[in-house]
């Protein structure tokens, strides 16, 4: 799953209020000011959740922008502490818990140098913010106006994006030199020849609204390609000289985030972050092959039954029949739409409980997919009215077989992402763990684990799709043992990639970008396989301990209704959840 990269986090606000008593009312407060805060903060955050208050501004960038914020964020962390947990609610609890914990990894993020780097080739902020208009619901002449004011603003927001990542260069921060060959063309394929076909016009190349008439849809469209063409596509321009001049040579040589200043540090951040667990690196790693081992074990097995003599020859064809692939991007499409709807079919029978918000299947931008992954969810809003969209690579066609769309499309649409997320926009919950509460071992462990719930599904019904959900699976284990061994263990990108094509089925385009994603961000592929198997150890327990009273159902609307919260917090709560249907008569 991708978020588009916008700066979004804590600050103070200052308003009047009744004088309030208590741990409970100085919780909700401080509650209510953070969420204000995170809004002003982030003004397109705002936007995109129905707050319409920031609609002509844009989100800041600079390190004077991350130490304001971190410090609000230290600020808010100590009025946190000093509010005693034992009188709040058992919600109000969960609360404060998850709260310090974004508050807490916030402020010790800032410290590492790393938090300059705002680019990839996977996804910077340049192309983030050309599909701002992606994000926002445009239904009034007022809501186009706003967005042109956005626009306005973009070439201030390019110049320091450009200033912040020639700074880190200059420091030594910079992405190492084999993730980077084609990124200079992540720069030049955001601009237009003609600028109604950029990505920032998009909101302008749909029909006219019937509310507004002719004359000023015209008028719109105009102002739209002016500042398109007059004063963003040269601030991309800028930044591509900039880049040229100032960043491409500092390229690093090594790969491992291990040899930037503070980098075991920062990698040990990393991973708890990402993981929610204390896990050391060497610890992942070993689980990692353990999981390699098990699942190789499987698909040799699948390879077996289905006439192969060995598990290399079956992905050997897998990888290089034309009938396993598509020919053009629309006949890729078709097959990811029809799949979708399958899936879509089966969901009251896995949970009681679905969000109202749908989803939309989109292709990634083209002057990114070449070097991005497979696929990936961008949520939507049901406050703002914005579906969510499962995006798929339709380049590389001879790359993206069709084998591997069952456990695709559960991950990245429903059951997985979409489905999770959604969900978690209608809970009642506080308006931050809606929107900003995000755990990429809880979110990408559900994905994950999804992928499983295929098998329960039928979704694979051929020896090859089959092979293709091992392989799925096979990659996630792989990222233990690549992820860590890339950042700590000293292994070049050669090494990763022979790891990852000896033991998946995943074609080498797939395999290069992922190794690139693994290199340019340490530790996130790590959550995914830790999520999951911490979400199958807790089934198996509630099957154990529940036996004929347990409800299939019932776990997943348990699992998914506190939203996305730290792994020992989902245990917790799992547990407390087998004691309350035991007691169900």
């Amino acid at each position: 799953m991708r978020y588009r990269y916008f700066l979004f986090a804590a600050g103070l606000v200052a308003f009047s209020a009744p004088a309030l008593a208590g741990p409970t009312e100085d919780f909700q407060k401080l509650e209510d000011e953070y969420w204000a805060a995170t809004l002003r903060n982030s003004p397109v955050t705002a936007s995109s959740v129905g707050v319409q208050i920031y609609d002509r501004q844009l989100d800041e960038i600079g390190i004077a922008v991350m130490d304001r914020q971190a410090a609000e964020a230290g600020a808010f962390l100590k009025r946190l502490d000093a509010i005693s947990a034992a009188p709040l609610s058992t919600a109000d609890q969960a609360n404060q818990a998850i709260l310090k914990r974004q508050l807490e990894g916030q402020v010790e993020g800032n410290r590492f140098g790393q938090r300059m780097l705002l680019y990839s080739i996977l996804g910077s902020y340049h192309n983030n913010i050309a599909g701002l208009g992606e994000g926002l619901p445009f239904r009034t002449r007022a809501d186009y106006d706003n967005y042109l004011a956005r626009l306005e603003l973009v070439p201030a927001r390019m110049r320091a994006y450009s200033d912040l990542s020639v700074a880190a260069a200059r420091q030594g921060y910079t992405q190492p030199c084999v993730t980077m060959t084609k990124f200079g063309d992540t720069i030049s394929g955001s601009i237009a020849a003609d600028p109604a076909k950029s990505r920032f016009y998009a909101p302008f190349a749909a029909h006219r609204p019937t509310n507004i008439s002719e004359a000023e849809w015209s008028t719109l469209q105009t102002r739209a390609k002016t500042v398109i063409s007059g004063k963003i596509d040269p601030s991309y321009k800028a930044f591509g000289v900039a880049y040229n001049r100032d960043i491409k040579a500092k390229c690093r040589a090594d790969v491992s985030a291990s040899t930037l200043p503070q980098g075991r540090e920062y990698y040990a951040f990393q991973v708890r972050q990402q993981t929610t667990t204390d896990l050391s690196p060497d610890a992942i790693h070993q689980l990692g092959l353990t999981e390699v081992a098990r699942i190789r074990a499987e698909m040799v097995a699948v390879a077996k039954k289905a006439g192969f003599a060995s598990r290399e020859a079956m992905i050997a064809d897998m990888r290089t029949n034309s009938k396993y692939y598509a020919k053009t991007p629309e006949e890729l499409m078709a097959a990811a739409s029809r799949m979708a709807k399958i899936i879509d079919g089966q969901m009251p029978a896995l949970f009681g409980r679905l969000p109202r918000l749908p989803y939309g299947l989109k292709e990634i931008p083209p002057e990114i997919a070449p070097g991005s992954t497979t696929a990936y969810y961008q949520p939507g809003s049901p406050d703002a009215g914005l579906a969510g969209n499962y995006y798929v690579n339709t380049t590389k066609l001879d790359q993206r077989p069709l084998w591997e769309l069952p456990a695709l499309t559960v991950h990245e649409a429903v059951p997985g992402h979409h489905n999770q997320i959604a969900l978690q926009q209608e809970l009642e919950l506080p308006a931050w763990r809606k929107y900003t509460a995000f755990f990429t071992a809880f979110v990408e462990g559900w994905g994950l684990y999804s992928e499983r719930l295929g098998i329960e599904m039928g979704l694979y019904d051929t020896p090859q799709k089959d092979m293709g959900r091992l392989s799925y699976e096979m990659w996630r284990a792989c990222r233990l043992v690549v992820d860590t061994g890339l950042h700590s263990k000293g292994w070049s990108k050669e090494r990763a990639v022979a790891f990852m094509k000896d033991n998946s089925a995943l074609t080498d385009a797939n395999i290069d970008a992922e190794v690139n994603r693994y290199i340019s961000n340490p530790g996130q592929a790590l959550a995914y396989k830790l999520g999951e198997l911490k979400i199958r150890e807790l089934r198996a327990r509630s099957e154990k301990a529940l036996g004929d009273k347990f409800d299939l159902r019932r776990f997943h609307d348990a699992v998914l209704g506190q939203g996305a919260v730290p792994l020992d917090t989902l245990e917790a709560q799992i547990n407390a959840w087998i004691a309350s249907e035991k007691s169900r008569s």
